[in-house]
């Protein structure tokens, strides 16, 4: 279905000015060189507001919003423990990681485990998340979104993944972190409104114009199966969201593991202008994660009522937008292409960040700022071309896109968590036991999917997760008892007394309000 000429110039209007506020933002001061401070941690000058809207804004992508609402479809409103769970790990994020990594002065989670563990720590490391970032995130942001574009627009899926691929690259590749995080303000913006508008005429629809509350009281009493958060084990989505796990299990591991030591995300607040200013800019964001299931939750809910029987969940919400009025799909066409953009231009910066910091710099040392900010303006070039090559073949099969990432990145995440848990809290964790419960996290992950196939992932997850405690436990131990600390191949472990975990009280108070606001959501929808 193709868009009305004024949904055409509101969209055109959004890229237009995105690309100049993009150049604009990206301009340095005559006589100075941008270097890879300024372009991988926006010199360290980001206010709060610009480090919360731009960690929405990186996480808030096609795989979120289509991804999302397909599984809202599919499953309900249980999918939105992501969200939620989200919400409150970013408050504990902000509160005992973010000081490390300041404290630290690092640019990449690569770089903190060479500190706090080794080299080889280091490198397995960045390659494992060089290759997830490029055959996972990116390639699933791009897959998804030109699916969105040709269910929208009509557009070929190789035009739309080259339109995504050059506007991502137009406005952030000359600017860096910063050209992402400033115009994430106005991505966030029009995500969140373009995004309420669909659920506002999608509820207005289901009540034949009798408002958002009528058609929402009418939707739970028409899809009552969809408004379960915790999913009984005849559920037949139980193997996505197996109940009580869901709260007190592997979730936890996926949403630290993502919020706390994934690049792409915590790059923005290790580009803060100071550790207070990350903080609120950490709990603004957990605000905005609470809102979020209106936005790629509950669309997917209402196509259950407007649009049965599609033949892929993934279907819901751009199918959903052929049923805006014209001037609205505009809006909401360009809010969601906002979300893939912003994603993709945070990925790439990441994956130019971590390949350049941690692989080339490595092996290249001495060269100056100016071939290093080259380097990562080519690696993210690179990055894109990858992605675009190999989206279709990885991912044109899979029904429900959202899940698909969630069950792949689950066979890494445990072991990540633990590296960072025992490296942060725990000064006798050596490199040799980080290393092993990396390695073993995959492996067992791999082998309990073989073989434990009605096992559901999260608890997968958990249960790896404890397995490779307990390992890089033992093995740390038995290092310590039997070897000098000065010949254990580990790096500087973290003085925890020396690192002040104590918050301001406006921090305090919004963690706060988060904890009561999703006990009430979770009393309300159990």
């Amino acid at each position: 279905m193709q868009l009305a000429s004024i949904d055409l110039l509101i969209f055109i209007a959004y890229v237009a000015m995105l690309i100049t506020i993009g150049y604009l933002v990206s301009r340095e001061k005559s006589g100075h060189q941008k270097n890879t401070r300024d372009y991988f941690l926006a010199g360290k000058g980001l206010p709060w507001w610009a480090v919360g809207a731009s960690l929405i804004a990186a996480n808030i992508s096609a795989e979120q919003i289509i991804g999302m609402s397909g599984s809202g479809y599919a499953i309900g409103l249980a999918i939105a423990s992501y969200e939620w769970i989200g919400a409150i790990t970013l408050i504990l994020v902000g509160k005992y990681f973010l000081p490390v990594f300041v404290r630290k002065g690092i640019y990449t989670m690569p770089q903190f485990l060479e500190q706090r563990y080794d080299s080889r720590v280091k490198v397995v490391l960045a390659v494992f998340w060089l290759g997830v970032y490029v055959f996972v995130n990116l390639t699933s942001v791009l897959w998804l979104g030109a699916l969105a574009i040709n269910a929208i627009a009509g557009v070929e899926l190789l035009f739309g993944l080259l339109f995504l691929g050059l506007f991502s690259a137009a406005y952030s590749l000359y600017g860096g972190l910063k050209a992402v995080a400033l115009t994430d303000i106005i991505q966030v913006v029009l995500l969140v409104l373009g995004g309420l508008v669909l659920s506002y005429l999608a509820l207005d629809l289901i009540a034949d114009g009798r408002g958002i509350i009528a058609g929402f009281i009418e939707l739970t009493q028409r899809a009552p199966e969809k408004f379960d958060m915790i999913l009984a084990e005849d559920n037949p989505h139980y193997m996505s969201l197996p109940g009580l796990s869901v709260l007190l299990g592997g979730m936890w591991v996926v949403n630290f593991a993502y919020w706390g030591f994934n690049q792409y995300i915590i790059q923005r607040a290790l580009a803060a202008k100071n550790i207070e200013e990350g903080q609120k800019g950490i709990a603004f964001a957990a605000y905005l994660k609470l809102l979020m299931p209106l936005i790629v939750v509950l669309p997917g809910i209402a196509a259950v009522v407007l649009i049965p029987n599609l033949e892929r969940p993934d279907q819901a919400y751009p199918q959903l937008m052929n049923l805006m009025p014209v001037g609205f799909k505009g809006l909401v066409f360009a809010a969601l292409v906002a979300a893939i953009v912003s994603s993709l231009a945070s990925m790439t910066n990441s994956i130019s960040t971590i390949f350049t910091m941690d692989i080339y710099a490595r092996y290249q040392p001495g060269r100056s700022e100016k071939h290093y900010v080259r380097v990562g303006r080519t690696a993210a070039v690179i990055s894109l071309v990858l992605g675009m090559i190999c989206a279709q073949p990885l991912l044109g099969q899979f029904e429900q896109a959202f899940q698909y990432i969630q069950e792949f990145t689950g066979f890494f995440t445990p072991g990540i968590t633990v590296l960072f848990v025992l490296g942060v809290f725990w000064s006798r964790t050596t490199a040799n036991g980080a290393l092993v419960a990396a390695i073993s996290s995959a492996l067992l992950s791999l082998v309990m999917w073989k073989w434990w196939p009605e096992l559901p992932f999260i608890d997968r997850m958990g249960l790896v997760f404890l397995i490779c405690l307990v390992l890089a436990v033992i093995i740390s131990l038995l290092e310590t008892r039997d070897t000098a600390a000065t010949h254990r191949g580990g790096g500087e472990a973290v003085a925890i007394g020396e690192i002040s975990f104590t918050t301001s009280q406006g921090f305090n108070l919004a963690a706060l309000g988060v904890t009561l606001i999703l006990a009430a959501l979770y009393a309300t929808w159990w």
